[in-house]
């Protein structure tokens, strides 16, 4: 398939989640996974539809930016401190912020730049070892603590599923940041803005979507095996 046949099955397997759940969300973003990518196989992407692309990487991410003026630009793999000034105001939305040391990083820089930034709180529901994030006994008092940090504004949660043999073994990780996310939303915290419940990738998207994922990353099943 080309990648506009593959954007277009992607998009046709969401909306067959979304009719047969119901947790699924109104609306899903698909965000476009370029981990390695090329820029000719991103145009291509961005010539079929796709507004929003993920990076792992912010070394990567740069070498990439100023190709794409018109695309919104996600930071989705582990950030590290000490790379935070290079994406303060080239992000729409960090996915991972997973520390209280990230947090005071990001509020300085983007302070200094008198901006705010977007982030999710990354969690790591399944406790694995070689997976960042916060457990979930942390979380309540995690999200309290941003309160300190007037120009990071968090917009809900995110997880990484771990690596089983059959998709369906996902769910009930997928189904526990969905009921952590509406727990938390429900507190209605007035210095939070939730609204973003970003889980599953090209391995596992439709179980995510049908158990209320709005932003979804997915890169192989979009571009192929990466570089």
């Amino acid at each position: 398939m080309t990648i506009a046949e593959s954007i277009a099955k992607v998009r046709e397997n969401i909306a067959k989640a979304q009719a047969n759940s119901q947790y699924a969300a109104s609306s899903v973003l698909l965000l476009g996974v370029t981990k390695t990518q090329t820029v000719e196989k991103m145009r291509l992407a961005e010539q079929a539809g796709i507004t929003d692309f993920g990076e792992n990487r912010v070394q990567e991410m740069m070498s990439k930016y100023e190709e794409f003026p018109n695309i919104n630009w996600h930071l989705i793999g582990h950030l590290q401190t000490n790379k935070v000034k290079y994406i303060i105001g080239r992000t729409v939305l960090i996915h991972s912020l997973d520390s209280i040391a990230l947090a005071e990083e990001i509020e300085k820089r983007s302070g200094a730049a008198g901006i705010i930034t977007n982030a999710l709180v990354q969690l790591n529901i399944a406790e694995e070892e070689t997976k960042s994030g916060i457990h979930e006994e942390e979380l309540a008092d995690f999200l309290e603590a941003m309160a300190d940090y007037p120009h990071l504004r968090i917009q809900g949660l995110m997880t990484i599923g771990p690596h089983v043999e059959a998709p369906e073994e996902i769910r009930p990780v997928f189904a526990e940041l969905r009921k952590l996310y509406e727990r938390e939303k429900q507190r209605d915290l007035p210095h939070l803005d939730f609204r973003f419940l970003s889980m599953g990738m090209s391995y596992d998207y439709p179980i995510a979507v049908e158990e209320g994922a709005n932003i979804v990353r997915v890169g192989s099943s979009i571009f192929g095996a990466r570089n």
